[in-house]
């Protein structure tokens, strides 16, 4: 009874942000908690619509041994340096205790209402790891090599495979060699995940973004070419990586779905689908079979070592395309469907329910205005920024104050025409054409009160992660 009580006086909502590299979570933050503390327009989040909002503040958060999300540091580098924050490294956390008004009569009585969310920002690749705690070390070997021999991955991993295929795994236990080997995993690794490829699937996500773990035995294996049946051999290389790749699992990941993970209520995962469209076929499958991960770490067996930690449910998962400022808004809608496309395989591989789950396209800044250009007799709808110092298109590099007009292209009205190979005669999906834009300078009122960033969707979002909260 006592902690029903505390609950009814201090209503509390965990919400998880996360997303894999690039996918723009510090940006989601930062522009939440600017348009909830400056009054941002929110048309479509219905407390702000029916004027029940009225307002939020930052408040500390929880805990002492979690760093806290540097908001203002994050608000300044947009606002007045018109550069993008950096991205997500580490866990990190924020309190925001919102007040409102009570959509009900008798809530009204009691008095304005609060509600303390409170924030917590991931990386996703660390999500990809809860999979890890139901594989062995023979299976996580095989699947990962089978990754990395397929078409599209083999010329960046070909220095690892090389360096694998003449190691022998029931050799020695040698330091140098699982260095060696870690080293060149490592690598295969980040390129997979940056460049063209764009692709998703790299656990374990610690590798690319160690911390103060880099260097540790826990962090210094890679798969190994196993035979399929058998046992390590005492004191051998195999036994030595089969022991790391266990210590990863006990010091990495179970920690953090204990600690953080098992504790949250409600979800949102940033997707960056225009890198992976123009990545092609094979990164928007990779992406895919990503997903399908992240949907099955929401809903753990009962007998499974999630289930039994898990103590709360997460009962809302939105799914989000970023950057929808990269084109103009006659492809919002299909790049929600191209998303929806994803997640809606995913989910039936999963076999996922019990949670609502909505799927939004997206800026939580929007960098980019529209606008119509003619040329050669057609209408172009085009969006103008100004792209970042040092980005190229068409051999013309930018100083990061030109503003330019430019036609992205179009995405297909068929989102299942970007994920089969094209029929005969069929024209290929054109990659979109995409650039950095700086942030968007802060409008100002003839008064000299700043406003809050603008976005496009954002006010969906927090309608659907929060909003029945705010009832």
């Amino acid at each position: 009874m006592a902690d029903f009580a505390f609950s009814l006086g201090s209503p509390s909502l965990r919400l998880g942000v996360t997303g894999l590299s690039r996918a723009g979570k510090t940006v989601f933050i930062t522009a939440l908690i600017h348009n909830l503390t400056h009054g941002g327009r929110l048309p479509m989040f219905e407390p702000w619509r029916s004027g029940r909002l009225q307002g939020a503040d930052i408040r500390p958060q929880l805990h002492p041994d979690v760093p806290t999300f540097d908001y203002r540091g994050h608000v300044r580098k947009l606002t007045d340096a018109r550069v993008w924050p950096e991205s997500t490294r580490q866990i990190s956390e924020l309190r925001l205790t919102i007040a409102y008004e009570s959509a009900t009569f008798l809530g009204r009585s009691l008095g304005r209402g609060k509600l303390d969310l409170d924030i917590v920002d991931y990386p996703g690749e660390w999500l990809l790891d809860l999979p890890l705690l139901s594989k062995d070390y023979r299976a996580f070997s095989r699947e990962t090599l089978e990754r990395a021999r397929e078409p599209r991955r083999t010329a960046i991993a070909a220095d690892w495979l090389t360096h694998t295929s003449g190691v022998d795994p029931l050799g020695p236990a040698d330091d140098e060699v699982a260095g060696r080997l870690h080293a060149l995993f490592s690598t295969y690794l980040g390129a997979a995940r940056g460049g063209s490829l764009s692709l998703s699937m790299v656990p374990p996500g610690r590798f690319l973004m160690p911390g103060d773990l880099a260097g540790s035995p826990a962090l210094t294996f890679a798969p190994l070419d196993l035979p399929d049946t058998g046992e390590a051999p005492r004191d051998s290389l195999w036994a030595l990586m089969e022991s790391r790749f266990e210590a990863y699992k006990d010091v990495v990941v179970r920690p953090f779905f204990r600690t953080h993970f098992a504790r949250l209520d409600r979800q949102v995962v940033l997707v960056d689908v225009l890198a992976a469209l123009n990545g092609g076929r094979e990164a928007l499958l990779d992406l895919e079979v990503a997903l399908g991960e992240i949907l099955a770490c929401f809903r753990p067996g009962h007998s499974s070592w999630l289930g039994q930690v898990l103590t709360r449910r997460i009962d809302r998962i939105l799914f989000a395309a970023t950057k929808a400022d990269h084109l103009h808004h006659v492809s919002h809608d299909r790049l929600e469907l191209i998303l929806r496309r994803l997640t809606d395989r995913a989910i039936a591989r999963a076999s996922f329910s019990g949670a609502e789950v909505d799927v939004k396209a997206l800026a939580a800044v929007r960098a980019t205005r529209e606008a119509t250009v003619r040329r050669n007799g057609e209408s172009l709808p085009c969006i103008l920024g100004v792209p970042q110092e040092g980005e190229l298109l068409d051999d013309h590099l930018y100083d990061g104050k030109e503003e330019i007009a430019l036609f992205p292209g179009d995405l297909p009205e068929n989102p299942q025409a970007l994920f089969r190979e094209p029929e005969v005669g069929e024209p290929a999906f054109d990659a979109l054409r995409f650039l950095r834009f700086r942030p968007p300078p802060v409008e100002v009122t003839a008064e000299g009160v700043s406003l809050s960033l603008p976005h496009i969707r954002l006010d969906r979002a927090l309608d659907f992660l929060i909003g029945d909260r705010l009832a």
